[in-house]
């Protein structure tokens, strides 16, 4: 018995030690030796181009409007349902001071309702008795 586990454990060594050779996918493969390395890239000259002058202001240094006209499409007309829109919005009867009174205590944003008001002023506990009643109206 044991000379049989060794001579089938040697033919099974044999045939899979047999797929280690040439399996019959001889592809073309490119030589990484043959490579030629390529000329850098280099940027031609624009002769149109001055070099600016020692001392002289700088023209276009308006830099931060055309980074916003490139990003938003600059100051074009709206469309009429654009338009539309905003006036339904309120665009001309918004308050100028809105966004430094939004959050001041004494501004009163929203009407929460007297129910809500209870709720968030009732006291912790663990829900045993807890009770909410709404006024009638």
């Amino acid at each position: 018995m044991r000379k049989l586990i060794v001579i089938a454990a040697g033919i099974a060594l044999a045939g899979s030690l047999s797929a280690c050779g040439k399996n019959g996918y001889n592809r073309a493969r490119p030589d990484e030796f043959a490579v030629a390395r390529q000329a850098p890239l280099v940027i031609p000259p624009d002769f149109s181009l001055v070099p600016p002058q020692a001392g002289t202001v700088r023209q276009d240094n308006n830099t931060q409007q055309q980074t916003l006209d490139a990003l938003f499409g600059g100051s074009q007309a709206r469309s009429a349902s654009e338009n539309a829109a905003l006036n339904a919005a309120g665009r001309t009867s918004a308050d100028i001071g809105a966004r430094s009174t939004v959050g001041s205590p004494t501004t009163n944003v929203v009407d929460k309702g007297q129910t809500t008001r209870d709720i968030v002023a009732a006291p912790e506990g663990d829900g045993k008795d807890a009770r909410a009643s709404t006024p009638q109206q």
